[in-house]
């Protein structure tokens, strides 16, 4: 499903040139449950703002189902981003002035849905992430594991077929890291989708089908 080719990555500061990313190789095969694990600075992160298009390799190819992601420019990119990829990060970033409802609809309002159907999809999938009874709450009063719950629930919204999360329990106590871990392992299984997960969590990254280890910008052998 996704070839990594050769991938780099480099930023420049004041004190000159950062690689991040040092030539990285890489196959995920559909439907497959992969960890992405390693130090703080190793670029876990990185690798996965630019599997989901959210950045730009320095250099190398992103494949995803025969097509170079990495080379897409404008509404293509754009498209491939809102459609293709639902993305799930460690602090939520819900919108605080939107209710829950709100908050998943947005992506289908967005893509110019209509709001009676924007509305429908996002009331079924809060059913779904069992926050039925939460839906004009807004993310102020709702618990940490409640608002990772609306946060997935955004990110299905579009139905993707991947799904990128940025360590999703690193914020959460034991006990709601497991119901979230439980939740997206249902979702993983009802839907198909093919699940990369960047964690910190070597007990969780060890519960997926493989474990990707990132140390200084390659993936260790």
């Amino acid at each position: 499903m996704i070839e990594v080719k050769g991938v780099t990555k480099s930023f420049a500061t004041d004190n000159g040139r950062v690689d991040v990313l040092r030539g990285i190789d890489l196959s995920i095969e559909r439907g497959e449950r992969v960890g992405v694990v390693g130090s703080s600075g190793a670029g876990k992160t990185t690798l996965m703002h630019i599997l989901g298009a959210l950045d730009r390799p320095s250099s190398g190819q992103v494949v995803y189902d025969g097509h170079e992601v990495s080379a897409l420019r404008g509404a293509a990119l754009d498209s491939f981003r809102n459609r293709t990829v639902g993305f799930v990060f460690q602090f939520h970033q819900l919108l605080p002035e939107f209710t829950a409802l709100e908050n998943v609809m947005m992506p289908a309002l967005v893509a110019r849905k209509s709001s009676r159907e924007a509305s429908v999809l996002a009331r079924d999938l809060l059913q779904e992430v069992g926050l039925a009874h939460r839906l004009t709450h807004k993310p102020g009063q709702l618990s940490g594991g409640e608002q990772q719950r609306v946060a997935i629930a955004r990110a299905l919204v579009l139905t993707p077929r991947l799904l990128l999360a940025d360590e999703p329990t690193g914020n959460l106590d034991s006990v709601t890291s497991e119901e979230i871990y439980r939740l997206l392992n249902q979702i993983h299984q009802s839907r198909d989708l093919t699940m990369i997960f960047v964690t910190h969590s070597e007990s969780l990254a060890n519960r997926l089908d493989r474990v990707v280890r990132i140390v200084d910008g390659l993936v260790a052998s």
